[in-house]
């Protein structure tokens, strides 16, 4: 095992912890707090997608970086009715902003705006148990899959989109997540597949980690900015949260979820 590997350990950490102290308060307080830390979190994904798709820094991504987030945070507030125009009108005006590798925008942009939408609909909703299980689900997955995958490595999940990421930090990730069920469905008396579904969750997190992955290859960037110091960008940073976001949505419309009371 080489020392390299861990060299950016240190700043990962530092900027986790930052990171956690002002998820963690947005999440407990929620309401306007937890729409404006998911509204900008929405807009500057954007904002990096662009500039990754299109390869420029130009105004034209912060404006549609801006739009974004007020797209998000307006689809939170307003009746349900307006919610697919509100979210839709960011892509229309994307698709007419971004020249090139619009096949790549739209079909993200779209994940990012329906996750972000998704996040809020789970906090004020649902409710803080629930928005706590999926980010632990999530957080399980990526320090589980982070972790056995430096330490044991082993075969390429899918190397020929996402190389670092290894069949031992997957499936890694996928009991960590199921722990994380396991321990809701116990302490809360939730539906007994619980851990089932959280491997659901921790799977759509791992492929929307990939499909960012995906996006680098092919435009050639390594982070998709560098506002984060050791994880890169927000979409380096919360790519799984999307996955996981838009699943758990899906679950709720397609299905009777949660599958219980709190």
């Amino acid at each position: 095992m080489s020392g390299r590997n861990w060299d950016d350990l240190k700043p990962r950490l530092l900027s986790a912890i930052v990171m956690a102290i002002v998820g963690a308060f947005a999440v407990w307080a929620g309401g306007y707090w937890f729409i404006a830390l998911i509204a900008i979190s929405s807009g500057l994904m954007i904002w990096e997608l662009v500039r990754m798709v299109a390869k420029t820094q130009s105004s034209e991504a912060i404006q549609l970086g801006i739009i974004s987030g007020f797209a998000v945070g307006l689809s939170a507030v307003m009746p349900a009715f307006y919610t697919a125009p509100i979210l839709i009108a960011p892509l229309a005006v994307g698709y007419g902003m971004v020249k090139g590798n619009r096949n790549l925008f739209t079909p993200y942009a779209l994940l990012i705006l329906l996750a972000g939408y998704g996040f809020i609909y789970l906090r004020q909703d649902l409710g803080l148990i629930w928005m706590l299980w999926l980010l632990l689900v999530v957080i399980a997955s990526d320090v589980g899959g982070y972790v056995a995958g430096r330490l044991l490595g082993g075969p390429k999940f899918w190397p020929a989109i996402s190389p670092k990421k290894t069949w031992s930090g997957t499936v890694a990730g996928w009991i960590g997540a199921a722990l994380i069920g396991l321990y809701f469905s116990q302490v809360y008396g939730l539906w007994g597949s619980l851990p089932l579904v959280s491997v659901l969750v921790a799977f759509a997190a791992q492929m929307g980690d990939i499909a960012e992955s995906a996006i680098k290859r092919k435009t050639g960037i390594k982070d998709s900015s560098n506002l984060i110091p050791g994880h890169g960008g927000f979409m380096d940073r919360f790519d799984g949260m999307l996955g996981a976001s838009v699943v758990v949505v899906l679950l709720v419309v397609l299905t009777d979820f949660p599958f219980g009371a709190l």
